[in-house]
């Protein structure tokens, strides 16, 4: 916890901390205005608002909401040098040096994105404290060169819920749980949980997540935000702890799509470390975002992926007309291949590509740890087990530790099967024969409550097929569902990112769904 008792005046920044104070919360946000980073940079440029004040504010938000008052638990650590480098942000600001439209902005990353300064790299684990990144996560260092700060991480499901199948999404032994702003004995969802509950509770501008299926979109979705997982290979997944170099990505989670292009501008482009961005290039996607890309776009939609809940199907039924509404053109009944088809090839491809990277992260990240192996991790475990092991177990650790490597027959059997259903056999084919700019599906269905005794029932997702594919996928928030918030998917093939992006904006602006969490302890239903 940080011991920095703000003092912030003006603007803004006074807005955020005072309406924190308040007794509290205006549940519509109305003491939060503006917060996006085009209205920050503004007041920047302007003289009004100052990197130190903003970082401060967000701050004294974190100490209020996170720690306090609703414990939200979102934020896993603050990074102690946050006002140091928002005062050299603010000197180069007074001396011409601007970096970026990221310039001063606070953000929030992940758990599992390394940083080579004083914050710690666990993905919420025990067995990783200690551990001292020898260097940046590629991500990161792009980051700080647009001039953004790195305000602290972000709490997670541990290992980024590859430890158990039985696993309680946004529980970390490190981090405790995370709830849900928008009612709090419902669940986040995983395993970006933190990421997704601060960026919907406005504790920072921007966060980061990542995603190997689902672990962006379905928290973005229940936790009322606009969450983007970017092609595979257009973000670096270098320095950050691994499942599948098939599926691996992060991505931004925000407030709004025009906050996710500003922040995946500055993430995304190549890096000898990941030869899968050998394509990536570094991209304005601002220029993307227009009122009328909607207009003629021909959006299949995928009928499967609805939840069969009335409340839930309604919200996305009227979605879909206010797509058509905007001259998109919707052919219905579109048909994927079933996930079942491929949800246990694509879960072995997880399991070896998991146990060979990570061993290979630790042999360079995980210096420092008293672990050096996913055999050493499973042994601290059960050493540990009161603390680790208190309301799951760690099975698929154990299934991964017996598996041989990545020219086995098996595992290469499994990857084409994924590669072929997901992508030749499946979207590829679904855009071909229609032909589509996109895929169109509800993303999943709205927050469960958290319970640690039978563990996740989730209420349906649209991420696989995306994520086994590695094509972008955005959600974006499309309204309420019995108080709890829902989102609408948004689908494309590889590279199309820009694309997708364009297409979630103007709905995006066409509805306006986004709303402030009540920080409620439960959803009342009338």
């Amino acid at each position: 916890m940080s011991s920095l008792r703000p003092i912030v005046s003006g603007g803004i920044a006074a807005g955020l901390v005072n309406g924190a104070h308040a007794d509290g919360l205006d549940p519509q946000g109305h003491n939060l205005p503006a917060f996006d980073v085009s209205a920050l940079q503004s007041q920047m440029q302007q003289g009004s608002l100052t990197a130190v004040a903003l970082t401060q504010a967000c701050l004294s938000r974190i100490e209020v909401i996170d720690r306090s008052g609703p414990q939200l638990r979102a934020v896993i650590e603050l990074n102690p040098d946050a006002i140091e480098i928002a005062q050299e942000r603010d000197r180069e600001r007074r001396a011409g040096q601007v970096r970026g439209p990221l310039h001063g902005i606070p953000v929030l990353i992940k758990d599992n994105i390394a940083t080579a300064d004083s914050m710690q790299t666990t993905a919420g684990s025990l067995a990783m404290i200690g551990a001292k990144a020898p260097r940046d996560a590629h991500l990161v260092t792009r980051l700080r060169n647009a001039g953004a700060i790195m305000l602290g991480k972000t709490n997670l499901s541990e290992w980024a819920n590859i430890r158990s199948n039985r696993s309680t999404s946004g529980w970390s032994a490190r981090g405790g749980l995370t709830r849900n702003p928008h009612a709090l004995d419902r669940n986040t969802s995983g395993s970006s949980s933190g990421s997704a509950a601060a960026t919907a509770a406005v504790l920072a501008p921007l966060t980061v997540g990542t995603e190997t299926d689902g672990s962006i979109v379905s928290p973005a979705s229940i936790n009322g935000v606009v969450g983007f997982k970017p092609t595979v290979g257009l973000v670096s997944r270098d320095g950050i702890i691994p499942i599948s170099r098939t599926q691996d990505t992060a991505g931004p989670m925000t407030r709004s799509v025009t906050d996710a292009a500003l922040l995946l501008s500055a993430m995304a482009g190549p890096d000898s470390r990941d030869p899968a961005t050998r394509s990536a290039r570094a991209t304005d996607y601002m220029a993307a975002l227009n009122l009328d890309a909607l207009r003629g776009a021909r959006l299949g939609i995928v009928r499967s992926a609805f939840t069969g809940n009335q409340r839930i199907d309604a919200i996305h039924e009227q979605a879909l007309s206010a797509l058509s509404a905007k001259g998109a053109r919707l052919i219905d009944w579109v048909k994927l291949p079933s996930a079942e088809q491929y949800q246990d090839s694509e879960f072995s491809v997880l399991l070896y590509e998991m146990k060979a990277g990570l061993n290979t992260y630790l042999r360079e990240f995980g210096r420092g740890a008293p672990v050096n192996s996913l055999a050493d991790i499973i042994a601290f475990n059960e050493a540990n087990a009161a603390q680790e092991m208190s309301h799951f177990g760690q099975e698929l650790f154990l299934r991964a530790k017996e598996l041989g490597g990545l020219r086995s027959k098996p595992y290469l059997a499994a990857l084409e099967t994924c590669q072929r259903l997901a992508r030749t056999e499946g979207i590829d084919e679904a855009l071909r024969r229609h032909e589509l700019d996109a895929l169109v599906a509800p993303t999943g269905g709205v927050a469960w409550l958290t319970d640690f005794v039978n563990g996740d029932h989730y209420t349906g997702s649209f991420s696989t097929p995306a994520a086994v594919a590695g094509y972008p996928h955005l959600c974006v928030p499309c309204g309420f569902a019995a108080g709890l918030p829902v989102g609408l998917s948004f689908v494309g093939p590889a590279w199309s990112d820009a694309r997708i992006l364009g297409l979630g904006f103007a709905f995006e602006q066409a509805t306006k769904a986004l709303r402030f969490p009540s920080l409620a302890n439960s959803i009342q239903i009338i």
